[in-house]
C-alpha cells in the first residue's frame, strides 16, 4: 500500500502533459509550394533550344538568305508577357498560415498555388480539390471543402485579395 500512492501520483503526474497537449500549425509545419517569380519563369520558358554544332565536311554550309523563323518563340514570349502571377496575403487561420498566388493570362485565371498551407492530412487533401474548384469557378465564389474548412476559408480570403489585386 505504501507504493500504491506515489505510483498513482507518478503516473497521475506523467499524464497531466499528454492531457494538456494540442498540436498546432507550429507543431505540424506548414506545406510551402515555392512558385518561381514571374521573370524567373520566362527565362526558363525562353531559354533557347539545345542544338548540336554541324559536323565539319569541308564545304561551306549553305544559306538561303532567309531569316530563321521566330514566329513560335514571339508567340510564346506575347503569351509570357500577359500571363501575371499575383500574390495573395498570408491568411492566419485556426490551423495555421494559409497563402496562394493566382496565374492571369488576361483576365482568366490559369493557374492557382498554395504558397503556404498547414501541414495536415486534410489540407494536403484538400488543396487540390480548392485548385479545381477556383479554375472551374473562375473567382474565389468556391464551396468549402469538409473537413478542411479553416484551410478553405483562409485560401478563398487569399485567393480573392490576390484577384482583386491583379484588377
Amino acid at each position: 500500500m505504501k507504493r500504491a500512492i506515489p505510483v498513482l501520483a507518478l503516473s497521475v503526474a506523467g499524464l497531466v502533459p499528454v492531457w494538456i497537449y494540442s498540436p498546432g500549425a507550429a507543431h505540424e509545419g506548414e506545406l510551402s509550394e515555392v512558385a518561381a517569380p514571374p521573370a524567373q519563369e520566362q527565362t526558363q520558358q525562353q531559354a533557347a533550344p539545345q542544338t548540336t554544332a554541324p559536323k565539319a565536311t569541308g564545304a561551306a554550309p549553305k544559306t538561303t538568305g532567309a531569316a530563321p523563323k521566330t514566329t513560335q518563340q514571339q508567340q510564346t514570349t506575347q503569351q509570357q508577357a500577359q500571363n501575371r502571377s499575383v500574390s495573395g496575403p498570408a491568411v492566419n487561420t485556426s490551423e495555421g498560415t494559409v497563402q496562394v498566388q493566382v496565374t492571369l493570362q488576361g483576365t482568366k485565371i490559369i493557374d492557382v498555388k498554395a504558397l503556404r498551407a498547414p501541414n495536415s492530412n486534410p489540407t494536403r487533401m484538400a488543396l487540390p480539390l480548392l485548385r479545381e474548384s477556383a479554375l472551374k469557378a473562375q473567382s474565389a465564389d468556391i464551396d468549402t471543402v469538409s473537413g478542411a474548412t479553416a484551410t478553405s476559408e483562409g485560401y478563398k480570403q487569399s485567393l480573392q485579395a490576390a484577384i482583386d489585386g491583379a484588377r
